[in-house]
């Protein structure tokens, strides 16, 4: 199983999600499409709110007598985890900044990765690929005029987010977009961690052989099962704070099979978590407290971030969430 799609659910490409989404809108519906994202109604809020519990990952990291947060989140979602339970809102109210991979309600975020999308090169695949992805366009309800309009890579990245869905798995309630605008409520400053060039360069194709080779990878695991078994496993491990689960995800993800899968996982975890160690590290020298929300998979083994804040001198203690 290639880790390309899966890292493309977990932490990349909103700019093309909200184009994908938007366009699956415009589709015609249909009985074995994917169900849309809706607002909840008033009533169904006040029901999220009286049944809010805590869910994900949470770390108290301290140093210099200062308190700041790490928390693992999800990047998609159903939208009754939108609402924190009393932890997390705790580790909320105790922060002064919020910090996130990328803060996709910051206009120049946006700009950045719309910006990136398009510059984007447009490579010409083989016509067999061109029918297959098309297929794959088809079960999730997107227009097949869509097809061009952005990069390869950006496109079957955007079809795996939709496929989501129908595990009822939306990522219009990714938990990093949630908290981004529980900022804003709440009056704190919001922080990326990376930029949108280092993000979009990751899932971007150097060559043209590079291109097709990942969309082949994107396809396989959209034609299969095991992605969405994957996917539904990573939710529900984050759903019900189950990190023991979690931790061992590299035995059984089966993503990490061939040197190249292997190099991919370097590529977008262990290059990328010291980098945000460091930003983390640096807002909390400055006096601040972080509550610092990125993917949960950044979370694990000896070169996610609390080991590596730890190795910095912080005290790293997982705060336990109530089953």
């Amino acid at each position: 199983m290639h880790f390309t799609p899966l890292l493309a659910l977990s932490r990349l490409c909103r700019a093309a999600l909200a184009l994908g989404l938007w366009m699956a809108a415009t589709s015609a519906s249909a009985q074995d499409c994917p169900p849309q994202p809706q607002a909840p109604s008033a009533s169904q809020v006040q029901t999220y709110l009286k049944a809010a519990r805590d869910r994900g990952f949470l770390w108290r990291i301290e140093k210099d007598g200062r308190r700041s947060f790490l928390y693992g989140t999800v990047h998609v979602g159903q939208p009754e985890w939108s609402f924190p339970g009393p932890r997390l809102t705790e580790a909320l109210r105790a922060s002064s900044v919020m910090a996130l991979e990328l803060d996709m309600l910051d206009p120049n975020i946006m700009q950045g990765m719309q910006a990136g999308l398009s510059a984007a090169p447009r490579r010409e695949l083989p016509e067999a690929m061109v029918q297959r992805i098309k297929a794959q366009m088809k079960l999730v309800c997107l227009p097949e005029q869509v097809f061009g309009t952005m990069s390869p890579e950006m496109l079957v990245t955007t079809l795996v987010l939709l496929s989501a869905r129908k595990d009822g798995l939306d990522a219009a309630w990714g938990i990093d977009v949630v908290y981004a605008g529980l900022a804003r409520g709440m009056k704190r400053p919001v922080v990326s961690l990376e930029t949108p060039e280092l993000q979009l360069g990751l899932l971007q194709g150097s060559t043209a052989e590079e291109t097709q080779s990942l969309v082949e990878d994107s396809l396989q695991e959209l034609e299969g099962t095991r992605l969405r078994t994957m996917i539904r496993r990573l939710a529900q491990d984050w759903a019900d704070s189950r990190f023991d689960d979690l931790s061992l995800y590299e035995q059984w993800c089966e993503c990490l099979d061939t040197p190249a899968q292997k190099e991919m996982f370097r590529r977008m975890l262990d290059e990328r978590n010291p980098a945000m160690a460091d930003k983390i590290a640096a807002l909390h020298d400055e006096g601040r407290s972080v509550f610092a929300a990125v993917g949960s998979l950044h979370m694990i083994g000896p070169m996610g971030l609390p080991a590596l804040l730890a190795r910095r001198g912080y005290k790293v203690e997982r705060i336990q969430f109530k089953p």
